[in-house]
């Protein structure tokens, strides 16, 4: 059968897809359209985050999908006193009650805490989940890009916090998934509001491999079912890098006491070690993750001969 000029369109379209599917790279969530205080996020604005249940709680935690077998969350999450196969991870999940048709579920095969912790307020709060199998990408379900351990984020920085946490102090988790944007703090000004008298709350210091969002007024926060979920910050190209771990606070959006998260830069080349083929972002989104010549070209190719069919 003779090759015709129709073959030649079905092959550079097909392989336009091929090469479209593996440019789309990480933080780069295709609907996004644009917690205390915070409101319900579009469905699939934000198609890293996970839902970590137990089996007979529910949601304990959240976590962030960083690889198609990874998910990065709290060390807090995962005490060593239970039973990792008792978890189940839902990935594109967008509300706690009610139907998911993009979700899917996951179980763990193994969960590595980062060495040396002990405690939330103590640092070392990162916890990396393997999943028992890989999930497939979808608009729905993508990995957020992790920092070079380079990277600064600045309070000038759009950064959103974002789980299903509970959405007053002392109240009920949130159905639908909740966004909330909030500057970044520098550590030196968050720990001069943690060492500020507080009736009722403890001061505390805040170590180099912490970072503190919030407003010293409070009224905006994430709270507790939120930990172990990403604090977001967009940079150019509209990529978004996962800055914080939800790790700790006290209280939920109280005055001085920003809640406290695990600083990712602090621990990217530990989960460099594991996920060897990871791509770490800097101020400047890598070129691994630009649209390759190729594409273009065969956009341009397929352009052409879409004219020359329909003339």
């Amino acid at each position: 059968m003779p090759w015709t000029l129709e073959m030649t369109l079905t092959l550079l379209l097909f392989t336009l897809g091929l090469w479209t599917c593996e440019a789309q790279g990480c933080g780069q969530p295709p609907l996004n359209n644009r917690i205390v205080g915070g409101q319900n996020a579009p469905e699939g604005a934000w198609p890293w985050n996970v839902d970590i249940q137990q089996q007979g709680v529910g949601h304990v935690c959240g976590g962030s999908l960083i690889d198609n077998s990874w998910v990065l969350s709290a060390a807090h999450c995962f005490p060593s006193s239970v039973d990792s196969s008792i978890y189940i991870l839902y990935l594109g999940r967008y509300q706690l009650n009610g139907i998911n048709s993009n979700e899917v579920s996951r179980r763990v095969q193994q969960v590595v805490v980062y060495p040396g912790y002990m405690e939330p307020q103590q640092g070392s709060d990162v916890a990396l989940v393997q999943l028992d199998s890989p999930v497939e990408y979808t608009d729905f379900i993508l990995p957020v890009c992790l920092p070079d351990p380079s990277v600064l984020f600045s309070d000038t920085m759009d950064c959103y916090v974002t789980g299903w946490g509970q959405t007053t102090q002392g109240g009920s988790l949130a159905n639908i998934i909740q966004e909330v944007q909030l500057p970044i703090i520098s550590l030196s000004t968050c720990q001069q509001m943690y060492q500020t008298p507080v009736a009722g709350y403890d001061t505390m210091s805040i170590l180099s491999d912490m970072i503190c969002a919030g407003f010293q007024d409070g009224g905006k926060d994430a709270c507790q079912g939120d930990s172990g979920g990403p604090l977001v910050c967009s940079m150019v190209n509209n990529t978004w890098v996962q800055a914080g771990v939800v790790s700790f606070g006290e209280g939920c959006a109280i005055a001085n006491r920003p809640g406290v998260y695990a600083r990712v830069t602090s621990f990217s080349s530990w989960v460099q070690s594991y996920l060897t083929d990871i791509t770490l972002v800097g101020r400047a989104a890598p070129t691994a993750f630009a649209q390759p010549a190729i594409v273009i070209l065969a956009h341009g190719l397929a352009s052409a001969l879409i004219a020359t069919l329909l003339r």
